[in-house]
């Protein structure tokens, strides 16, 4: 017999910034790297002979839970990879329900029915995850193995040994991010002990316990942020009244708003690259901007953001995380390192915002109306 252990990657980009990351190589999040913790202390009286992963980073980084403390390489396998999620690959998932509802429903409902431009098609993601799992399973026969891949990859496995069709895959409720399924091979015949069995998260690390969605049959769900570019000739009012807006919550005052200075800075910046200044809707709602300035600090590898913003009523629901989620795009794709951004040190509720992903203050700069933190986050 030969045991494999599949995991999930720990909590990544895509999950945090819900962006749609298939082949797309995020990174592990602040609460990943928290959950990883929790999964080596599930494996770590647990006898393992070898550890697989896909070749993305997510994986990977997650792999090392169970290589803590053990004189074990990692083996990486790219076909224990993601889906191939096509023309939707790092896109919003609030752009994608929108913009074509019935693709998303099919993707999350009876993706054999799912075809976008490049995408993987369901058929082949079920044979080549059976078809590794086999492949390993008879290479460590009479061993224990674990396995690190990706969420619809593991969904879709499991739909194949419980026989499952795509049209009742909403039968298999996703599973939390490092969430643990158990597979036995006897005999080359696979046997399914559990799956999505995230017991060893404690609820303020688990991805999960903060989200509803993954609960029911997916429904056309505006949950999550659209985000398209923004036309400041066009927007020009609302430009200013929400960058009005931000100022005061940051200072309390308007003094010391220079609407031309903002308002010519975005012009050029827009004009620059349409993707440095977009608007934000929660379904048909306007929701907020956000704004980059891809020439600022370009010199240190630098990305800097000009402004986030978002509607008061939206604020402290997880919204403006998705925001921040577009700069790390842009910037990525530019080769930057490291976001930068100024927060009044008045600003608590958007200090604690910036802190909790990941930023820190490298400097102090004096401000119109209070002292301004340097703020950078590594990406």
């Amino acid at each position: 017999m030969t045991k494999i252990y599949l995991i999930r990657h720990a909590e990544a980009e895509g999950n945090l910034y819900r962006r749609i990351q298939g082949h797309y190589d995020g990174d592990i999040t602040i609460k990943g790297y928290k959950q990883i913790d929790f999964l080596a202390e599930r494996f770590r009286d647990i006898d393992i002979d070898a550890v697989y992963a896909s070749d993305l980073t997510r994986t990977q980084k997650t792999a090392g839970a169970v290589l803590r403390n053990r004189e074990l390489i990692l083996n990486v396998d790219s076909r224990l990879k993601e889906v191939d999620m096509g023309a939707w690959e790092d896109k919003p998932w609030g752009n994608v329900a929108y913009d074509e509802p019935e693709q998303m429903l099919s993707f999350a409902n009876d993706p054999q029915n799912w075809t976008v431009d490049g995408c993987e098609r369901f058929d082949d993601l079920k044979n080549r995850m059976f078809g590794v799992l086999t492949e390993l399973a008879q290479k460590h026969e009479g061993q224990t193995i674990a396995c690190v891949s990706h969420g619809m990859a593991i969904r879709s496995l499991i739909s194949v040994l419980k026989g499952i069709p795509s049209d009742r895959i909403s039968e298999i409720p996703h599973g939390d991010n490092t969430c643990v399924a158990v597979i036995n091979f006897i005999n080359g015949v696979p046997e399914l002990e559990y799956y999505n069995d995230n017991s060893h998260l404690p609820k303020q690390v688990s991805t999960f316990a903060g989200q509803e969605w993954w609960k029911k049959k997916v429904e056309i769900d505006y949950s999550n942020l659209r985000i398209i570019p923004m036309s400041i000739y066009e927007d020009e009012g609302l430009y200013v009244a929400s960058y009005r807006d931000a100022w005061e919550s940051a200072h309390g005052t308007q003094n010391g708003y220079n609407e031309f200075s903002y308002l010519s800075a975005a012009k050029r910046a827009a004009d620059e690259n349409p993707l440095s200044l977009m608007k934000a809707f929660y379904g048909d709602d306007y929701a907020g901007i956000i704004e980059l300035d891809p020439e600022r600090m370009a010199g240190e590898g630098a990305g800097w953001i000009s402004l986030c913003y978002l509607v008061n009523e939206l604020r402290g629901q997880s919204m403006g995380v998705q925001l921040v989620g577009h700069a790390v795009s842009v910037y990525r794709k530019l080769g930057r390192k490291v976001l930068r951004l100024h927060v009044s040190q008045d600003n608590a509720r958007a200090l604690a915002f910036y802190e909790k992903l990941g930023f820190r203050c490298i400097a102090t700069e004096s401000g119109s109306i209070s002292p301004l933190n340097l703020m950078e986050k590594s990406i």
